[in-house]
């Protein structure tokens, strides 16, 4: 009878690391899952429970908000890539189509007798001297334009509006989007270590038994 229960103690005993194991890993699962769950507040007796993300929805909007605005979307950038040399030129052969069009379409159309006396030399002159005027004062418009932007185009307040407004089940589906392998890691970690606390335990009794 000893025998025999001193066999269920040491299958017992030998079991530890996969019990530690499967604790490790339920508390981990537990915490991640308690991120994002109860997406409402919860009364358990004298504790008000709710998810890390639902709860603190407002303060994580305005922390991203702020960073994206100082670090990833500056109205300095918006104003370098409205200035890079391409732009500059495709707005040039935007605006010389449009001429263009208006020349040969448009005005004939809406003038023909005035136009009868604008030949394709004319026309042609016509749209070197626009274009003319349109590179001369068209770094006033656009610096105008950059500044009209900076001033009402508020990044940090568009994006901690848009977070704010993000229902639980988005801001849950967006998180976890981002960083499911590394929620997994944070799992399969916590079962690691139960594991190897449980290798230690059983290491320990056998030492010192």
């Amino acid at each position: 009878m000893v025998s025999s229960i001193m066999t269920v103690s040491e299958i017992l005993i030998y079991l530890t690391p996969v019990m530690t194991g499967l604790i490790g890993w339920f508390t981990n699962w537990v915490a991640v899952k308690m991120l994002f769950k109860p997406k409402e507040p919860v009364n358990i007796g004298f504790m008000r429970i709710q998810g890390i993300f639902p709860k603190r929805q407002s303060k994580l909007a305005e922390r991203i908000g702020k960073m994206v605005a100082l670090e990833l979307l500056t109205t300095h950038d918006i104003r370098n890539k409205i200035m890079e040399e391409g732009n500059l030129e495709a707005m040039k052969l935007f605006i010389e189509e449009k001429i263009d069009e208006y020349l040969e379409r448009t005005f004939p159309s809406k003038y023909p007798i005035a136009s009868v006396f604008f030949g394709r030399a004319r026309r042609n002159q016509i749209k070197i001297d626009i274009l003319e005027e349109v590179e001369r004062i068209a770094p006033d418009v656009i610096e105008r334009i950059i500044e009209e932007i900076e001033q009402k185009f508020d990044v940090e307040a568009i994006i901690t509006d848009k977070v704010t407004q993000l229902s639980p089940e988005k801001l849950e589906g967006l998180i976890q989007g981002i960083l499911k392998k590394e929620f997994r890691f944070i799992e399969l970690s916590g079962a690691v270590l139960g594991f190897l606390v449980g290798v230690i335990q059983v290491l320990f009794i056998e030492i010192f038994k």
